[in-house]
């Protein structure tokens, strides 16, 4: 390993990338790992630049979720997205985001070294640094290093009002109608992209795995639609929020409704608080800011840092200094974050809607082309068209989504999805989405979360 990579590891992450460039597979992070951990005793605060580890250990990650420590203990792991990947085992976790070095517009990452992370017991109180090495693939012939081009941005182009992508939108599919929002034309089409959760990752979504008998058999008992909404007349949904057209809060924006929805559930609507996303954007150093970032992490945020109120910290639409908090601020932790499967990788359709109807509303990633952001109403599906006035670089984007039901017509299914564009866009701020199809890899990436319901 060379020196400039050891002290890139040890500097900690930039802070400075929508989501991170960095560009790793399950297969190439797979294998053997050591773990050099620094000195415990710390707590939350802690920060992991420039550490000096005090102990080292290995760790075996193998297929699918599976970890084993050189003692023979048995653990959990997952991949976060492309970004890097998180360990439980013997009653600590460990997350750390995967190494990358830019020259330029060249990002290459080194999926067999991980940043300096964060480990801390599971009850968040005993915090300590540390950074990974991979000793042996776990998948022979997988190579460990990666290089890709990062997408060129147009900082200055703005958004054309074209009324003739529209009107071929409308006459190529029956199933959804488009529209020209007049707030959208003039803007820079790199805030657009900002709206949508930033410039697309270079690796593809997993595909949703395949839904076995006990899950088919499941979701068969289950209603043929619902909406949490109204559910025996009551709404457990908050208010749809507006994200605003520079920042990229999206993660940050769903992961809190999906947290107060839970605790409205969880109390039977007692509870109604509103958790500020700024605080995530501002503090959350398992994000980037307004750049991007991941529900799964935002979830990790809420159980080891807590999330506050709104009003501690309310919501400007672009980056501010993370400031401590009055007395009076409370903080709303979860008790549990994962991904709908299981791990990374392990979603789908049935398992996406037990947890929905069981749990409460959920987080669901997907892939944002140019004709979404002209959605009206009806059942999305992606038409394949591109507007060549607007050239547009599809991106990542993160919905809530609170429901699902079928077209009375058509039999049609669809998702019904909380956006975070305002209540202008699409049906009142929320949308339809064809479901069972994996549209726009809809159904590949769910993640939820369990609050805690704290004391009076």
């Amino acid at each position: 390993m060379t020196a400039v990579l050891m002290l890139v590891m040890l500097s900690g992450l930039p802070m400075s990338w929508a989501d991170t460039p960095a560009n790793c597979s399950w297969a190439q992070v797979a294998g053997l790992w050591e773990f050099h951990v620094g000195a415990g005793g710390n707590d939350n605060r802690l920060k992991c630049s420039g550490f000096s580890p005090v102990e080292m250990f290995q760790l075996n990650l193998q297929f699918p979720d599976v970890v084993w420590d050189q003692d023979g203990n048995k653990g959990f792991w997952t991949m976060i997205y492309n970004q890097g990947f998180e360990v439980v085992i013997n009653q600590r976790k460990y997350f750390a985001f995967s190494t990358f070095i830019q020259d330029g517009s060249v990002v290459t990452s080194y999926c067999n070294t991980t940043f300096a992370g964060w480990s801390h017991d599971l009850l968040g109180r005993d915090w300590a640094c540390y950074y990974g090495i991979r000793l042996k693939p776990g998948v022979p012939d997988e190579a460990p290093v990666t290089t890709r081009l990062l997408q060129k941005i147009e900082e200055k182009r703005t958004q054309m009002n074209d009324t003739n992508f529209v009107k071929a939108i409308n006459s190529a599919q029956r199933s959804w109608k488009a529209v020209t929002y007049p707030e959208h034309i003039g803007m820079r089409l790199s805030n657009m992209a900002s709206m949508s959760g930033g410039h697309v990752s270079a690796l593809s979504y997993p595909l949703p795995v395949e839904m076995d008998e006990k899950t088919r058999i499941a979701i068969s008992h289950l209603p043929s639609e619902f909406d949490w909404r109204n559910v025996n007349g009551q709404n457990f949904v908050p208010d749809v929020r507006e994200q605003g057209d520079s920042c990229g809060s999206c993660y940050a924006q769903v992961t809190a409704a999906v947290l107060e929805s839970r605790l409205r559930i969880m109390t039977n609507n007692t509870l109604k608080t509103s958790m500020s996303p700024q605080d995530v954007v501002s503090c959350s150093e398992y994000s980037q800011g307004c750049l991007g970032g991941f529900p799964y992490l935002t979830a990790k945020y809420a159980q080891d840092f807590g999330m506050v109120e709104e009003r501690c910290d309310p919501y400007h639409g672009y980056p501010t200094p993370c400031k401590q908090y009055p007395s009076d601020c409370r903080r709303y932790y979860a008790e549990d974050y994962h991904y709908i499967g299981g791990y990374y990788g392990a979603c789908n359709e049935g398992l996406m809607m037990l947890e929905l109807v069981n749990k409460g509303p959920i987080t669901a990633a997907l892939q944002v082309y140019d004709d979404f952001r002209y959605f009206k109403s009806g059942i999305y599906h992606h038409t394949g068209l591109q507007n060549g006035w607007n050239p547009w670089q599809f991106t990542d984007h993160v919905t809530t989504f609170i429901g699902y039901g079928a077209d009375a017509t058509s039999g049609e299914k669809y998702w019904i999805g909380q956006n975070t564009w305002g209540t202008d866009w699409g049906e009142l701020g929320y949308f339809k989405i064809r479901r069972g199809t994996n549209e726009v890899n809809i159904e590949s990436i769910g993640v939820a979360m369990t609050p805690i319901v704290p004391n009076p």
